[in-house]
């Protein structure tokens, strides 16, 4: 089992959300959030160096089997990257993969990859 945290752009969600969908996965746990990387641009106003605050993103987590990373990984990458280029731009997101020991649901009390 894996966690799968994708950061994105705020307007990309409608089709990272489509794309999840059209690849069958259709749990995810979707956030608010801001921050900046690569994204931040530092501008000269008056002579003084300026750093913008924090950009507003959108986070997404989605809990999968082994079977379904590599899908939904592809299924975000495609929705989310801008296509301006075929590299995207500065600014499109990050994907973190993390082992997931162990999922409860609540409701039964199932654990592991049932309970996803």
């Amino acid at each position: 089992m894996k966690l799968i945290t994708a950061i994105i752009r705020e307007p990309q969600l409608d089709q990272v959300r489509e794309s999840l969908i059209a690849s069958g996965i259709t749990r995810i746990t979707v956030s608010r959030v801001s921050g900046h990387g690569a994204q931040r641009k530092e501008e000269i106003y008056r002579g003084k160096r300026i750093v913008p605050n924090l950009i507003p993103k959108i986070r997404i987590d989605i809990a999968v089997n082994e079977a379904f990373v590599d899908p939904t990984i592809d299924a975000i990458v495609e929705a989310a990257r801008s296509h301006d280029g075929m590299d995207g731009e500065i600014g499109d997101g990050k994907i973190f993969v993390t082992p997931l020991e162990q999922v409860v649901r609540i409701r039964t009390g199932e654990r592991g990859g049932a309970a996803i």
